[in-house]
């Protein structure tokens, strides 16, 4: 059980851990059935309707669970079902009032039907018949356009509504809030004044318990759960693939029951860290009933018929509530970063890598590098993508060359920094998050050499070390992937500048950081929920197992105009033809919550 928990799979199959054993090793059972019939045996396994206090449950279906698991997985079943209930039918007036509001606010989309349907305006008014509402779209899809217009519509019907806005880490939290902000300049002045101006984390929208704090109401890690909701009529959650199962539990009982709850992800891109895929199974079904289809096409104006939604990759209890955007705005699909990614997706490896060879695509740049390091052009095209971060530091300095300054320039030093990262498969080896910021950063320290601000070329501190949080703090309200810039501050030395919610910069003192590292490089899994005008990715010189097509198309789509790939073509083809399944009872326990 601990191997497949730490391999993120929520459940046991009992059929693989037959095939995976053999009678001879330690008397093991001969085939599921046996295995079935010892565990059940043992005096340590329960099954749903009587779990009991047991440390395992074994379902009907043969899924192995430590309790915990199953007892979360059951709990968000059962508040998913009951948040998919149908909301009462709305009388003829209001349904009038709510068809002309999405024709309004959706006016500007008429060239980008398809068929007929603008599936962003059929998301909005999916959202608005029920209380829950799952948008599963790639990067540039147009979900948080749908979300700003979908809001309007909501305030405008109920001005009073409490909005929140949380994704699971600070930087695409940041990235949701200015999103709202920057596409909403079609509204009406008062409208734009209701929306909200400020996202949470997960983390921080939930309270954390600070270390050691009495749990009197046994909420857990969080202030805010099932017994002390949160104060909200509408939530919006963003890259809510990332929520694991534990996580995606507590945040959707802490939210009321009268509540909408949205949520946007991306069903193609890596789950969560933890345990569970939460938001890749419940957007496998974008099914619609033809109650859905009438009410859907008397709020858009289009023909019933029309509305025809892809054909759901697994059936769900959640039909009625899941959109999928296909049409990227940001980059056309035969563009060099569309095709790679759909060809990840579909896992055409031998594909991509025809075209990825011939290089006719400038956007997309394909190193062959099988070297165990860097080979020198790998290297060279990673310092040449910080070129623009170290000039901005050489201007943006008091002290740097000949610039002549009063203070810092924070905010185009952290605007250069977030145009280029470099983002690696994995955390170790000589392709590995340690390794490539350190030589990084050494690249960085000599191109600063002579012009930088004397400092000690012992300590790992330095002007423009950039660094990322890798522990929670709610003391300095600094959370896992925060993400600040070392500088130097008026009478006080060098400090951490981390964006601050107001839209300016915090300084922390270096020494009072919680664990940390340097972030020149990232692993992909960190890299989600943010976006660069470049990545270079970087994959490992032999095969690994975390390899997946899954970790490239999300380490690919952080990428709105450039992408550099250094792999060797068999480690590249390895990770494209390599799909992830990580096995849960999550869609079981969503019927038997419906059927309940």
């Amino acid at each position: 059980m601990s191997l497949a928990t730490s391999a993120g799979h929520v459940c046991l199959m009992l059929a693989e851990l037959a095939a995976a054993m053999t009678p001879a090793e330690g008397g093991a059972p001969a085939d599921a059935p046996a295995w079935r019939t010892a565990l059940l045996a043992s005096g340590v396994v329960g099954i749903p309707e009587l779990p009991g206090s047991r440390p395992l449950i074994l379902d009907d279906e043969d899924r192995l669970y430590l309790h915990r698991h199953f007892d979360f997985e059951r709990r968000l079943a059962q508040r998913l079902v009951r948040c998919a209930a149908p909301l009462p039918v709305v009388d003829a007036a209001r349904r009038a009032r709510t068809a002309q509001q999405l024709a309004t606010l959706f006016a500007g989309n008429a060239g980008h039907a398809d068929q007929g349907v603008d599936w962003q305006q059929l998301a909005a008014a999916l959202a608005l018949r029920g209380r829950l509402s799952i948008i599963s779209g790639g990067p540039g899809t147009g979900k948080t356009t749908t979300v700003v217009n979908l809001l309007a519509c909501l305030l405008a019907q109920q001005p009073d509504a409490r909005v929140v806005l949380a994704a699971p880490t600070g930087k695409a939290a940041a990235r949701l809030a200015e999103a709202l902000r920057s596409r909403a300049a079609h509204l009406a002045p008062e409208l734009q004044a209701r929306l909200p101006t400020e996202a949470f984390t997960v983390h921080r929208l939930l309270g954390v318990r600070p270390e050691g704090a009495a749990d009197a109401d046994n909420g857990g890690p969080f202030v805010h759960h099932a017994g002390r909701p949160l104060a909200l009529d509408a939530l919006v959650v963003d890259e809510a693939s990332m929520l694991d199962l534990a996580l995606a539990t507590r945040l959707l009982e802490a939210v009321p029951e009268h509540a909408r709850i949205i949520l946007l992800g991306d069903k193609d891109q890596l789950s969560a860290v933890e345990s569970g895929a939460v938001f890749a199974e419940l957007s496998a079904d974008p099914s619609l009933s033809p109650a859905a289809r009438r009410d859907l096409a008397a709020l858009c104006g289009v023909a019933a018929e029309r509305i025809v939604p892809a054909a759901p990759l697994r059936a769900s209890a959640l039909h009625d509530s899941v959109v999928w955007f296909n049409r990227n705005f940001r980059f056309a699909a035969d563009s060099g970063i569309g095709r790679l990614a759909a060809d990840t997706v579909a896992g055409r490896a031998d594909a991509a890598l025809a075209w990825l060879r011939r290089g006719d695509d400038p956007s997309v740049q394909w190193i062959d590098d099988a070297q165990p390091g860097l080979a020198p052009a790998t290297l060279a095209a990673l310092v040449a993508g910080y070129a623009p971060y170290l000039a901005a530091l050489q201007t943006g300095v008091p002290g740097m060359a000949d610039v002549d300054r009063d203070s810092v320039d924070v905010a185009a030093i952290t605007e250069a920094f977030g145009r280029f990262r470099v983002l690696c498969a994995v955390r170790e080896g000589p392709r590995g998050v340690a390794a490539i910021n350190e030589v990084l950063g050494h690249q960085l320290r000599l191109a600063l050499a002579g012009t930088a601000p004397a400092g000690d070329t012992r300590s790992p501190w330095f002007v423009g070390r950039p660094v990322m949080v890798l522990r929670n703090d709610p003391v300095l309200k600094l959370f896992n992937g925060d993400i600040g810039i070392t500088l130097p501050a008026a009478g006080a030395g060098l400090m951490v500048f981390f964006p601050a919610t107001d839209g300016g910069f915090r300084a922390v003192a270096p020494l009072r950081l919680p664990a940390h590292q340097t972030a020149l490089a990232m692993t992909v899994h960190k890299s989600q929920g943010s976006e660069f005008d470049a990545v270079a990715v970087l994959l490992p010189a032999q095969r690994s197992r975390v390899l997946s097509r899954e970790l490239l198309y999300t380490a690919v789509t952080r990428a709105r105009r450039q992408v550099l790939l250094a792999a060797p073509s068999a480690v590249l083809a390895a990770a494209i033809s390599a799909g992830t399944q990580r096995h849960s009872g999550l869609l079981a326990r969503l019927r038997d919550a419906m059927a309940a």
